[in-house]
């Protein structure tokens, strides 16, 4: 059991609070891998680069990733008071999430299942 009162406790842990900004995108219908390959092309760049990157990437995961830094960098803003122009991504992820699970009729009777993968992208941004 842990020691000390209970608002005592939440308090301890609100301290160790991690109070960077980030945002974060849930069930993303994207697969970690093709997420991992935009994500390390933005990782430890400034704001304005990595919205530059991500505006001229082909890939359907820079879209998604380009409005969750949106977010984050809008979070920064409001919550934390920071300046825009100072941010860089300090971290960003990609976490495994459910897998839709789907049938696919083949020759002979046959059924090949089709996994629909799905991940958890998070971006954390800190001042220079």
């Amino acid at each position: 059991m842990a020691k000390g009162h209970r608002s005592q406790i939440k308090r301890e842990r609100n301290a160790q609070k991690d109070t960077r900004p980030s945002a974060k995108l849930s069930y993303a219908r994207v697969s970690v891998q093709k997420a991992c390959f935009v994500l390390d092309a933005i990782r430890g760049k400034d704001v304005k680069t990595a919205l530059a990157i991500l505006a001229y990437n082909p890939r359907y995961a820079s879209s998604l990733i380009e409005k969750l830094l949106k977010s984050a960098t809008a979070n920064a803003e409001n919550n934390n008071g920071m300046n825009v122009d100072n941010l860089f991504v300090e971290e960003c992820y990609a976490n495994k999430g459910p897998t839709m699970k789907r049938i696919r009729p083949r020759a002979q009777g046959r059924a090949y299942r089709i996994e629909k993968r799905m991940s958890h992208i998070t971006i954390v941004l800190n001042e220079r």
